[in-house]
């Protein structure tokens, strides 16, 4: 099944948004999640990301109707890169042991988003 560029930039920003909100207003419950410990430090650190949350919600909602570009590509590479790090980077923490198995709907959301984008740049056929 093909997922559109538009219906997937929607879902994106709207799931950022929520991650926004939530990193920004409850950091707590979320690091509890992903069993690690909160404190002053991880929730600064939380915090910081709930905006860079809001700023990558933001640019999704912006760039829904923008057709195929330079720009838009150059934008999705760099989103498709950094889902794709993070799960990489989650997968390698809950090994070691430094996160609990909650880390793992993250993983699970940044692959399907990265390979999701992937699919959604590509030219249709036929």
């Amino acid at each position: 099944m093909r997922i559109s560029f538009h219906a997937l930039s929607t879902f994106t920003a709207v799931l950022c948004l929520a991650l926004a909100i939530a990193w920004g207003v409850r950091s707590d419950l979320l690091l509890r999640l992903w069993g690690v410990e909160y404190t002053d430090a991880s929730g600064l650190v939380a915090r910081r990301n709930a905006m860079l949350f809001l700023a990558i919600g933001i640019m999704f909602y912006r760039l829904r109707h923008t057709a195929p570009s330079p720009t838009r590509s150059a934008l999705v590479s760099g989103f498709i890169v950094g889902c794709l790090g993070l799960a990489a980077l989650g997968i390698g923490e809950w090994l070691n042991g430094h996160a609990g198995p909650g880390i793992l709907l993250a993983v699970g959301t940044e692959l399907v988003l990265g390979l999701g984008f992937i699919q959604a740049r590509k030219p249709t056929v036929g």
